[in-house]
């Protein structure tokens, strides 16, 4: 899906066993139809937002939705790049990275899901490790955050094993009950410490606006 007033649908990051990019319709089906099957087991809630909680059709229904939101709400100033995480040439996830005024600030959140029968197979370090690069070696990031609940092993592993450090607890509510959050912050030191995934980035160029930054002149991100 190309179009020369939304460059970032040629936005392509790659890793050994993966492709990142925006969703095509293809793409955003193949992820509703794994948001329908179930990304978790009901018994256990990893999100923030319990959107999995929904009936599998509202699920699937709620995934396109959500990132033609996303599509139409962007601004330079306020952004979120949702990438379909494909292997072999199918979705099997998503990975996200988001920021406010990143111009300035130059730290970017991210959050992610994948597909249950793709789950503990090094993927989720992979697609992670992609929008890091993106993030750091592609539009010159300081800080990245993210952030789990105590419980969600998988994503804190996959943190640590990055080289994100432990940057403070939240208490939230999940599903009427007090749970406990951990937040993680990784810096660009810490980053080129521990970066051990290649990564490649294509298409970059011409986007650099989108995020609110200048055109460099150089070739970014390789």
């Amino acid at each position: 899906m190309d179009s020369r007033h939304w460059p970032l649908f040629g936005l392509r990051i790659r890793t050994p066993q993966l492709m990142l990019r925006m969703p095509t319709l293809e793409d955003l089906d193949a992820l509703a139809d794994l948001a329908y099957d179930g990304i978790h087991d009901p018994a256990e809630m990893p999100f923030g937002v319990p959107w999995t909680d929904a009936a599998p059709d509202e699920r699937a229904r709620a995934t396109l939705q959500y990132h033609w939101g996303q599509w139409s709400s962007w601004m330079p100033t306020k952004w979120t790049l949702e990438l379909a995480v494909l292997q072999d040439g199918m979705a099997v996830g998503l990975q996200g990275i988001s920021a406010t005024d990143f111009a300035i600030v130059r730290e970017v959140g991210s959050g992610s899901w994948l597909g249950r029968r793709y789950q503990g197979q090094g993927i989720g370090t992979e697609m992670r490790a992609a929008v890091l690069h993106l993030a750091f070696a592609g539009l010159g990031a300081e800080f990245a955050t993210t952030e789990a609940f105590l419980d969600n092993h998988a994503s804190l592993g996959v943190s640590r094993k990055l080289g994100y450090q432990r940057d403070g607890i939240e208490r939230q509510s999940r599903r009427g009950e007090a749970v406990t959050l951990q937040r993680m912050r990784l810096s660009r030191s810490q980053w080129e410490a521990c970066r051990t995934v290649p990564v490649d980035i294509d298409g970059l160029v011409g986007c650099f606006g989108f995020f609110g930054l200048p055109e460099p002149t150089g070739t970014p991100g390789t």
